[in-house]
């Protein structure tokens, strides 16, 4: 009741002098609402945070381009940790020296997170997911009015099935 109390309180001031306020000011006022981009979404997919995943796609409202947006850096990402297999299975490596030898550079933040995706897809595994990620966009493309569902009920399925067996 307190923290709700609060919340109110912050609304009243910000209204003060107002006839109007829009949805957006009250989400940004109370903090309701963080800012999440596709990245993330798609990282802690491939890295299975199902809390982070759920927590992003209640937060969200994508649009069907935004869904297309969203298997598109899907595939990138994919296409990424298949040519990162691929050199630690070509060369014997390690995975910390397989993100060394990757080009262009992976950016010091996305190290750990790519470590934990690797973990979890060996090759073929990332090749099953990059044609699931391409029918599912293709899905998307000939039903546009599914297309959240679509990608809700792939991402939710991936974060739970994808193990390195």
């Amino acid at each position: 009741r307190i923290n709700l109390k609060n919340e109110l309180s912050k609304i009243e001031n910000f209204m003060f002098g107002k006839k109007n306020i829009v949805i957006e000011e009250i989400l940004k006022i109370t903090n309701l609402s963080e800012n999440y981009n596709i990245s993330e979404l798609v990282d802690g997919c491939l890295s299975k945070n199902k809390n982070k995943i759920r927590k992003i796609l209640n937060e969200n409202n994508f649009s069907p381009d935004e869904c297309i947006l969203i298997i598109r850096t899907f595939l990138n990402k994919l296409k990424r940790l298949l040519k990162l297999n691929e050199i630690i299975n070509t060369d014997k490596s390690t995975i910390e020296e397989a993100i060394s030898l990757y080009k262009p550079p992976i950016f010091w933040k996305d190290k750990e997170v790519i470590k934990q995706q690797l973990k979890f897809l060996n090759s073929s595994k990332t090749q099953d997911l990059i044609y699931k990620a391409n029918e599912i966009e293709l899905l998307i493309k000939k039903n546009l009015n599914n297309s959240i569902n679509l990608v809700t009920d792939f991402i939710l399925e991936q974060a739970s099935t994808i193990t390195n067996n």
